[in-house]
């Protein structure tokens, strides 16, 4: 632009020059100054490209709008596949009486609950892990304390499904079953009637598994299902306690051969489970398990059937009430055995039945 400037100029002044040259007259006299250097001074600024679409704001910092945070910041957790579950419930119960008159005795009951579970989830691949445990005693005046409750479940569970739609599992599960201490016929403390690991029970076997997302519903269906029953206390296996070969005598009651502390059976187990809300704060539990031998004597069904509510009171408190159905035909009752050890009458299996009303503290971590 400054070349053009000068140039600009230079125009200029020849023609005025070449002017000022043809209205002098002739023989005139002119001031004939020679002009050797023309400089033309402007002042250069720099040009700003400014893109179209661009505006220019100026920042402004302001806090008026600034809230506080009403929930604790939480920060980015990587996630897992990994589920878990930890809960510790205690129920109490207790009756004191001092100079009542219609009568009754102090008492003070208790049940302690534990349940930890591990689950795995990934596209086709599922792992559960849930182990139960729960230990009950009544206390009452004048008598030894009684058990009310013994417990000890584990169970783990493989499942792979085809694709992530289907809702069918090929499965292996694993579930095992015992007690923590003798179990007695009260008032009778001198005879136990189970104890640890008699019985023991030990279910192994694969087959589909009905598993819907996202509803707490699980139908598993294994025809080749192996049931170990275990009954390590020799006193039990000697009288044949829950199927196991009860031992042998001769005439004197002497014991030619002890019993077996295991009984091996193959079969079909059937076993379902469910967990639903089924009102606000009231949680159902369902689980059932069905077993049939294929040698010994199919279609004579094993039933253990668990029905459980939960009234949610709080976060701390809760009440429960459940109920729980067992028919065994191995578990048999009124067995009549002479002194020489042979069975005179081998008893009959029955329905047991039990039923648990509590409230008391729930705490999960």
């Amino acid at each position: 632009m400054t070349r053009r400037l000068i140039l600009f100029g230079l125009l200029v002044l020849s023609s005025s020059y070449a002017y000022l040259q043809d209205t002098i007259p002739s023989g005139t006299a002119v001031d004939t100054t020679k002009i050797d250097t023309i400089v033309i001074r402007a002042t250069q600024y720099k040009i700003k490209a400014v893109p179209r679409g661009i505006r220019f704001i100026n920042p402004v910092i302001s806090f008026n709008d600034t809230k506080v945070l009403s929930e604790p910041y939480k920060p980015f957790v990587i996630p897992s596949f990994w589920s878990k579950e930890n809960k510790l419930g205690l129920n109490i119960s207790e009756v004191a009486f001092v100079n009542w008159n219609a009568g009754g005795e102090n008492s003070i009951s208790a049940i302690v609950n534990l349940k930890f579970a591990r689950n795995y989830k990934f596209r086709n691949f599922t792992w559960d892990n849930e182990a139960i445990l729960r230990y009950g005693i009544n206390v009452q005046e004048d008598r030894e304390p009684r058990k009310t409750e013994d417990v000890i479940r584990l169970a783990s569970s493989l499942g792979y499904r085809r694709d992530t739609l289907s809702k069918w599992y090929y499965s292996i599960n694993t579930k095992f079953n015992t007690q923590f201490t003798d179990g007695f016929k009260y008032p009778d403390r001198d005879n136990p009637i189970s104890t640890f690991m008699a019985p023991g029970y030990l279910f192994f076997g694969g087959g589909p598994s009905f598993v819907p997302e996202g509803k707490n519903f699980n139908l598993y269906l294994s025809p080749t299902t192996v049931k170990a029953t275990f009954v390590l206390d020799q006193t039990l296996a000697n009288q044949g306690a829950f199927g196991v070969k009860r031992a042998e005598y001769d005439t004197a009651g002497n014991i030619i051969k002890k019993g077996e502390k295991k009984f091996i059976e193959f079969g079909v187990l059937v076993t379902n489970t469910w967990e639903k809300e089924i009102a606000t704060n009231i949680n159902m539990n369902h689980r059932l398990s069905l077993f049939t031998d294929y040698i010994r004597r199919f279609g004579n069904i094993d039933v253990d059937w668990e029905l459980n509510f939960t009234f949610k009171v709080n976060d701390l408190f809760e009440a429960n009430l459940g109920t729980q159905v067992i028919y065994d035909d191995d578990i048999r009752f009124d067995q009549v055995i002479s002194d020489t050890g042979n069975v005179i009458d081998p008893g009959v299996p029955k329905i047991q039945f039990r039923q648990v009303l509590a409230i008391g503290l729930a705490y999960s971590f």
